[in-house]
């Protein structure tokens, strides 16, 4: 094809296999694009293009992923606003000939089978390291496995006696996102198989594999790169690490201050004796 279209806050180049969509950074662009920064979407991956008319003298291209095809989009599970879909673009009207000339080519160039859904991923995401900061935990992913350590403010006394979370891809099924923009919003990791398999049924502050967002924390821009890098690897998983040859040192001080945590819900009668022991011991041995 080899055409470009301009449009509000991004600019898509259309080639030959895919089309590239480059996200513009500033303060009028939506967060979510300034931070995915650019894409490249294989036309195998979309099952369709329309263009309709929009706002104030502007048409809408849109393009429809095909499910399956990229786990952003299966990891938002339809919660983003229309303004913050990565897959629209808002054009002056004196482009809409273009843009339909371009639809009809999109068209052609669709895969074999556009309206099945693909049986694995066609979209990058982010490459981990990737991490966010929720309201009771910083969530970190390294390719291999997912640590939530909990803040001493924010964070249940159920998940602090639980101690810090450390599970590697090839024990997690997937995850459930839930937008930050809603109430009860937070990134649930589903266990495999094992203990805590269905612990999707716990309230979110009470699962030892949940990071609750709120005010100012868990943004649309951070977690949800980060719940579809999770799940691209979740998919793909290989074979299960051992937790001992990847699991990272911790900061002295860090843990010197969670011990002092534990020492005051000891105190207050919110951990036994030996589980203040318990979890004691568990820090002192990330160091």
């Amino acid at each position: 094809m080899g055409d470009v279209l301009a449009g509000n806050h991004a600019v898509w180049e259309f080639h030959s296999d895919s089309v590239l969509i480059r996200f513009e950074r500033g303060i009028r662009t939506p967060r979510l694009w300034a931070a995915l920064g650019q894409r490249r979407v294989p036309y195998e991956a979309l099952a369709g293009a329309t263009v309709t008319p929009g706002k104030r003298d502007t048409v809408v291209l849109r393009a429809e992923p095909r499910p399956g095809a990229d786990p952003l989009v299966e990891a938002a599970a339809g919660q983003l606003k229309e303004a913050c879909d990565p897959y629209r673009l808002v054009l002056p009207a004196d482009r809409a000939a273009l843009a339909g000339e371009l639809v009809r080519q999109l068209r052609d160039a669709l895969g074999p089978v556009p309206d099945e859904p693909a049986n694995r991923f066609l979209v990058a995401v982010p490459e981990a390291p990737v991490q966010f900061k929720g309201y009771d935990a910083k969530a970190s992913f390294d390719g291999t496995a997912v640590t939530l350590r909990w803040s001493r403010t924010g964070a249940s006394t159920t998940k602090w006696r639980a101690g810090d979370q450390y599970l590697p891809v090839a024990e997690l099924g997937g995850v459930e996102w839930r937008t930050p923009e809603a109430p009860g919003g937070h990134l649930r990791l589903l266990r495999r198989e094992g203990p805590g398999a269905g612990a999707r049924t716990a309230e979110p502050d009470q699962d030892p594999a949940t990071v609750l967002f709120g005010t100012g924390s868990g943004a649309v821009h951070e977690s949800l790169p980060f719940a579809a890098a999770v799940l691209r690897a979740v998919r793909s998983r290989g074979p299960a690490l051992p937790v001992a040859a990847v699991r990272p040192r911790s900061d002295p001080a860090d843990i010197a201050d969670r011990i002092r945590h534990l020492g005051e819900l000891h105190s207050a009668g919110l951990l036994t004796d030996d589980e203040f022991t318990s979890k004691k011991a568990e820090l002192l041995a990330q160091l």
